[in-house]
């Protein structure tokens, strides 16, 4: 056992709490978990822990697949081993300190289960190692925030909710003033809580924010921006604020990012390797290969990026969001937006990605299809030059969650970048959603056709 590891063993210990809460990440990004006793916890980390595998066998409604094959009815639900990673030791502020470790369900040879999003990005962040690059990535997340609680959102059946704030303001210093508390706790709370904020700041829309993490290497990368989302609610709650990261809350108003940001370095991390003085626009050949290999799989990989239903009323025209296969240096309306400035600043920009998305799920996707453009040396297509909604030189994305699935599940390059067992199991669960939006008779159904037909 490392230092590091034997240090954060003995903090546990000296806690006097007691208790340490367990965290695992399902597909669908939802943060599940336990408060386990510390002797338990101890003991956990030294002989593993069970914990039930239906949390990859079931939606995020707590509804159970019914054509899964990792887990079932079939299989009678049995426990995985957990396996505890002590570098992701953090304390949360807001619980009195309490001792927080992420876990990875594991199969019954220690190794990453296929409907494990955090053991699929450990995955493509070895092959990248293997390849002697250092991944320096971070996510960006885009919500609203309302002055409501669980018990009034159902008491109002979800319509007519109020806004924290008012009106279109973005980039408010008056908005972020008028709440102070609760803007300014979500910046500190993080920030103890090891996800540091480059940025936040309110954006278009009625109650709406935006923060940046700050980019890190690795796994460090994936977990900040797996456990923002709930690390919000939780610190929302308290102030009696209810955030969501719905992909689209209105027709009426822009949808919700959950932009990343990558690029890869020397093993060291001493220089960026998608900066070149020397190539056109300072952008690197491994750099063009990168962003050929992403443009090349969107179509294959886009529920990865954009995994509900909901997630395909963001990516229309007009509202920030892209539809078309392009690319460009520092266009907002292309779906992969180069920014490749400076030589620690290079990056890309992969703005497909919604604040819906499981975080480990779009780091992966992002960093293999990019890996792919890499080993095959992809030509590059030219850039987009005005309005990338308008450039279907090289086709647009899927428009809605069944066509997006069938692509990926159909997909050769996505069964390479990923493997059978992943693909198999995530498109099943993407299948599902599709098929229980169908049977929902919506609100927009019932007013059109309850008179009129």
């Amino acid at each position: 056992m490392n230092m590091e590891a034997t240090e954060v063993l003995d903090r546990i210990r000296q806690h006097p709490a007691g208790k340490v809460r367990v965290g695992i990440v399902d597909l669908d990004g939802v943060l599940r978990g336990k408060i386990m006793h510390r002797d338990k916890f101890l003991s956990a980390v030294e002989k593993g822990f069970g914990f039930c595998d239906v949390v990859f066998g079931w939606d995020m409604a707590d509804v159970a697949y019914d054509n899964a094959k990792v887990t079932g009815w079939h299989t009678g639900y049995p426990d995985a081993a957990v396996k505890l990673d002590l570098s992701t030791f953090r304390s949360i502020p807001w619980e009195n300190d309490l001792p927080f470790v992420l876990g990875e369900l594991v199969d019954n040879q220690g190794q990453m289960s296929d409907a494990c999003p955090r053991g699929l990005f450990r995955k493509i962040l070895n092959q990248a190692k293997e390849a002697g690059y250092l991944p320096m990535m971070a996510q960006e997340f885009e919500w609203f925030n309302f002055n409501e609680t669980p018990a009034s959102l159902e008491a109002k059946s979800f319509q007519h909710l109020e806004p924290m704030t008012p009106g279109m303001f973005g980039y408010s210093v008056i908005r972020s003033s008028q709440e102070s508390p609760f803007f300014n706790d979500l910046f500190d709370q993080l920030e103890k809580f090891r996800i540091p904020l480059e940025g936040l700041h309110t954006e278009t829309g009625p109650g709406v924010y935006e923060a940046a993490i700050v980019v890190t290497q690795g796994m460090e990368a994936g977990d900040r921006a797996a456990l923002f989302k709930t690390s919000v609610k939780e610190i929302a709650f308290r102030h009696g604020k209810m955030p969501t990261f719905m992909a689209k809350i209105s027709p009426d108003l822009p949808g919700c990012s959950g932009h990343v940001h990558q690029s890869l370095w020397d093993p060291f991390g001493r220089f960026n390797l998608f900066f070149d003085e020397n190539k056109p626009d300072s952008m690197s050949d491994l750099f063009r290969h990168y962003l050929a290999g992403q443009l090349a799989a969107l179509p294959y990989i886009l529920p990865m990026f954009a995994p509900t239903v909901n997630s395909y009323k963001r990516l229309v025209e007009g509202a920030w969001a892209p539809t078309t296969l392009t690319w460009a240096i520092d266009n907002r309306t292309v779906a992969l937006r180069a920014l490749p400035g400076s030589p620690t600043g290079s990056r890309l920009e992969t703005r497909v990605v919604g604040s819906d998305v499981n975080s480990y799920l779009a780091l992966a996707a992002c960093l293999a299809a990019g890996l792919y453009g890499i080993r095959n040396e992809l030509p590059l297509q030219p850039p987009t030059t005005g309005n990338g909604y308008r450039d279907l030189t090289h086709g647009s994305l899927p428009g809605n969650l069944a066509e997006a699935t069938h692509a990926m599940k159909t997909s050769k390059l996505a069964r390479e970048l990923f493997g059978d067992g992943f693909v198999d199991h995530f498109t099943a669960t993407r299948e599902w959603e599709w098929r229980e939006f169908s049977k929902a008779v919506t609100d927009w159904e019932t007013r059109r056709y309850f008179e009129i037909i």
